[in-house]
Order: C-alpha cells, then structure tokens, then sequence
C-alpha cells in the first residue's frame, strides 16, 4: 500500500521539518486499548506509545487516534513497532465523551470530507442533523450528507426539503446504499483523499464503504424489525484503503452526539440566523419582546422556523455550559499543578 494513496505527499507538504532521523512515517488506521495498528511503507504493524510520549501526555489528545500520521520506530522482523510522535493533524471531529465526565473523544482525524449519513426512516431527525454539521464544521474538514435508504422513504422530496432548510450550501446525496449506482460519492476519496463517515447505528455506513471496496469487508446487520432502529455492528473505528486510491473511516454509531468545543462550527452551520441578527435593531437583541426584531419578523413571515430558532438557542447554550464546565476543570488542574510544585519545592529544601 502505497503511502501517498493514504494521503501522505499531501499531508506532509511544508511540514518536512518534523520528520525525525531514524522514524518512519505510519498512518493510524485501527485503535484497540492503546494499541495501535499503522501502514507504513513496508506494511502493517502493531505499534504501542512510546514511555516518554505516554509520560508527558496531558489527555485523551496527546494519543494518536485512527487517521493521524505518526513516526515510529518499527521492530520489522517482528511486525511491531514503538510511536515516538504523533506529526501535526489538519483536522480533528471530536465529540464530548458521553456522560457527566467533560472530557474530549476523539473521532477521526486527518480528514478531508465527513459523510454525515442519515437513513430516511425512523433514524432521521433534523435536529440531530444540526449537531452533526457543528461537529464537521469545527473538525476543518467539509460536510457531505448523505440521506440514505431512499427506498424505504414515502415522501423524498419533503426529506430533501428539510435537509436543504438545515443545511444550506452542503451537498445532499439522497440514495440506496444497496441499489443506486453510488459513484457521485467515490469522487470524494479520489488518491490521497480521507472520508469519514458518521452517523447512528444502522444508517448504512458499513454499507457504504463495502460499496466502494467491491467486496465485504466490513460487516453488516440488518436493522431490527418493527422499529427499524440499527444494530451496533461497527464496534471500533477504522480506516480503509479503496480502490481509487483514498481512503474511508469508518465510525461506531453514536446513540449520543454531545458537543465539544465549536464555536466556528456553530456559527457556520447556524449562518442565516446570525445574518439576520445582523440586522435586529439592538446589538444585545435577545429576540424575544425587543421591537424591530429580525428573528422574530422571520418566524412570524414563516421564513424561518421557530422549530430551528428553538434548537439555535438550545445549542448555544450547551456550548456556554460546556465553556464554563472546562474552564473550571482548566483551573481545577492548574491550582493542582501548582500546589504540587510548592510540594516538591519543600521536600527539596528540607534536603
């Protein structure tokens, strides 16, 4: 497997200088309990951090994830190898980790395009859309949705409608993953290009890929009967090799998809209604009883729906509680550094 399939000439431009005398280059493509599996140019091999690396990492982030490029010392009469580095990432989809911990889960990184695949049955679900396109925006990568399972939709064309509402601008696929010719999609992991794909158990995500491969390499379930909900069937992440020459990362469903940092993400994907806050005619407008309210004059004309209004204002909020929460914790841990450093500053003194 050829390294600049995997994206690497591109990846590595102007960056040469990280390069270290006596690593080789790999790229992440699977992630089990801190063991790491890496393409590089003689093959695969199982790779593990280095104690250094492992000693000054600060979090989840300073370990390599499923897409990044790293060097490493390869052990090639044993297939194994040790990670000294993780080169610079271009982009990064992350997700808070589900539950009450404020810590940051790591997607996929290094990528250039994020399918958000939706199935048009009782997956669907507008709102959960916005969330997605939030994450794929902040990633610094560019959102593709991908409406899948068209045959079992009664009405595409509504489906459409509000996909279109939601997300202006991004390209909309709307197909069969099992039926429909699905080469508008291969274009975008042309050589050297990464996909990822996200979305919730069942969609058709494994689907896709296998699609693309020519044979089955992932495999797959049926969704249940009588609710159509997905099965968990991808249970890690991994990065596959196509044909053309790119490459795809496939995602475990995700049942729920908290936000992490995303301000940009926001901003992007909520872009008509900060324009027409632009033009309320207080700058602290709240755009609830103010008069000349360009938020409220839309939703009573019906050119925007109180219904993403609602979810903007929801969002925006979960991202300020979630500023606050890892603010506290960023004092929380710089207090502890500091307590520990007048420690150990009186135990060297009483020597």
């Amino acid at each position: 497997m050829l390294l600049e399939n995997l994206g690497w000439k591109e990846f590595i431009t102007g960056k040469e200088d990280c390069l270290r005398e006596g690593l080789v280059p790999g790229r992440v493509t699977l992630e089990h309990k801190r063991i790491y599996r890496a393409v590089t140019e003689k093959g695969e091999i199982l790779a593990e951090v280095a104690g250094k690396m492992r000693y000054h990492a600060g979090g989840r982030e300073d370990y390599p994830a499923v897409g990044d490029w790293v060097l490493l010392q390869p052990r090639w009469e044993e297939g194994k190898g040790t990670i000294h580095s993780i080169l610079p990432r271009k982009s990064k989809f992350s997700r808070k980790m589900a539950g009450q911990t404020t810590e940051e889960q790591i997607v996929a990184v290094n990528v250039d395009t994020v399918f958000i695949v939706m199935a048009l049955n009782n997956d669907y679900n507008v709102r959960r859309l916005e969330r997605y396109l939030i994450l794929a925006w902040e990633s610094g990568a560019s959102p593709v949705i991908v409406l899948n399972k068209a045959d079992l939709c009664e009405d595409t064309g509504e489906m459409l409608r509000q996909t279109e509402l939601a997300a202006a601008g991004v390209p909309i696929h709307l197909i069969s993953a099992l039926h429909d010719d699905i080469s508008s999609l291969a274009a975008y992991a042309g050589s050297g290009q990464t996909v990822a794909l996200i979305g919730s158990s069942g969609v058709g995500k494994s689907t896709l890929i296998n699609r693309l491969l020519g044979k089955e390499h992932l495999e797959t379930q049926e969704a249940r009967a009588g609710d159509d909900r997905g099965r968990h069937t991808t249970t890690h992440r991994e990065l596959v090799a196509l044909p053309s020459g790119g490459c795809m990362i496939d995602t475990p469903g995700m049942r729920e998809l908290q936000l992490w940092s995303a301000s940009d993400g926001f901003d992007d994907t909520f872009e008509d209604i900060t324009e027409l806050a632009a033009y309320c005619q207080f700058s602290n407008c709240t755009h609830n009883t103010e008069p000349n309210c360009s938020i409220t004059s839309a939703i009573e004309e019906g050119t925007l729906s109180s219904e993403r209004f609602v979810s903007y204002q929801k969002l925006q909020k979960e991202l300020h509680f979630l500023a606050r929460k890892e603010d506290k914790r960023a004092q929380a841990e710089e207090k502890a550094k500091w307590k520990q450093l007048s420690k150990n500053a009186k135990q060297f003194k009483k020597r």
